[in-house]
């Protein structure tokens, strides 16, 4: 399998054909690079009430919906325990803000080593109980151990739920000819303060370039980008561009929707330091995870507003293509093809152990 995300084959062969039952009120399931599931309760009070049986009525058919989503937890304690904590609920959040559902309730599963004091995970928990907070998200059950064999950054995983009426979520399937393609912060912000922050030394570059990429971390949170992007205009699909990077994104958004899109590389925005970090670390921003950017295909009318409702918020964002009928990713007139991995892990298994 390798290192990181499995790929779409894996997924269709393995995964796909044993789904566990086939429940009406499962109304988006697993799909290779779907961020989210959703969950109608009231479509099994609709199924239910076409048939004689007591009880069986529609009272629960107007239920909200539940959108939820799961992703594994890296606590990575040389960025110090609060930013660390930071980094590991936003990577969980930003799977179901991108339903446009603002994430609401939080279940989290630590399976941490034995050697894990106490001071370490009260400074952990504490950033994460403060920006749950500070977003309006309840932590409603979860699971806290040490374990013999565990290890660090891998430490668990953390559920997250949004409920909200069915007819907001914004579906990872829903770009349509026409539309309008956003994008926020760039490529490889992720990949690019991670290693800063982990590996500054390993960096062939001056001091303050190196300073200016690390800030880069603090941009892997979208949660309020996402929810703003939609209350600025109709948003028909959204995607957090992580493993596979940005390419790997549009990728992912336009084989979902059965789609082409059609991009401008000089529109997409570029963060500072990314580019230089890249290059002195011989590895390619497009394909280099990047959780913090949004992708959005947006209704045409409305892709200027959404761009500019970003930019008041301080997230650099800019209209960069388009989508059309037909298949694939067109960068700069030039056919591409889906990223084989990510392009971060080779790096990091080089930094990691030197």
């Amino acid at each position: 399998m390798g290192s990181g995300k499995i790929g779409r084959r894996f997924f269709e062969e393995r995964i796909r054909p044993r789904l566990g039952a086939d429940r009406p009120d499962v109304t988006l399931g697993p799909a290779h690079g779907c961020d989210f599931g959703v969950i109608e309760p009231g479509r099994e009070s609709l199924d239910r009430s076409n048939d004689d049986r007591p009880g069986t009525d529609r009272r629960h058919a107007d239920l909200d919906a539940v959108v939820v989503a799961t992703d594994p937890i890296s606590v990575l304690p040389s960025l110090g325990y609060d930013r660390a904590g930071r980094f590991a609920l936003h990577i969980a959040l930003s799977d179901v803000a991108v339903s446009g559902i603002p994430p609401s309730h939080l279940s989290i599963a630590f399976a941490l080593p034995t050697d894990f004091d106490d001071a370490a995970f009260t400074a952990l928990w504490t950033a994460i109980h403060e920006e749950c907070d500070r977003l309006g998200i309840a932590v409603t059950t979860g699971h806290t151990a040490r374990y013999p064999g565990a290890e660090l950054p891998w430490v668990g995983a953390a559920t997250v739920l949004g409920i909200g009426s069915p007819e907001r979520i914004v579906r990872p399937d829903g770009a349509r000819p026409g539309d309008s393609l956003v994008v926020t912060r760039g490529p490889a912000v992720e990949a690019t303060g991670l290693f800063a922050s982990l590996f500054p030394d390993a960096i062939d570059r001056p001091a303050e370039t190196v300073a200016t990429a690390q800030r880069r971390l603090d941009d892997v949170r979208l949660v309020e980008d996402a929810l703003a992007a939609c209350e600025a205009g109709t948003v028909h699909a959204m995607h957090d561009a992580t493993e596979g990077g940005l390419l790997g994104a549009l990728h992912e958004t336009a084989s979902a929707s059965g789609v082409r899109f059609v991009v401008d590389s000089d529109s997409v925005p570029v963060a500072p330091g990314v580019n230089a970090v890249c290059e002195a670390l011989g590895m390619d921003p497009w394909r280099a995870t990047t959780s913090g950017t949004l992708l959005a295909s947006v209704a045409p009318a409305d892709a200027t507003t959404v761009a500019e409702t970003l930019r008041s918020r301080g997230t650099p964002a800019a209209v960069v293509g388009s989508v059309a009928s037909g298949s694939g990713v067109l960068v700069d007139d030039e056919e591409t093809s889906p990223p084989e991995g990510d392009a971060s892990w080779p790096v990091y298994a080089e930094l990691s152990s030197a």
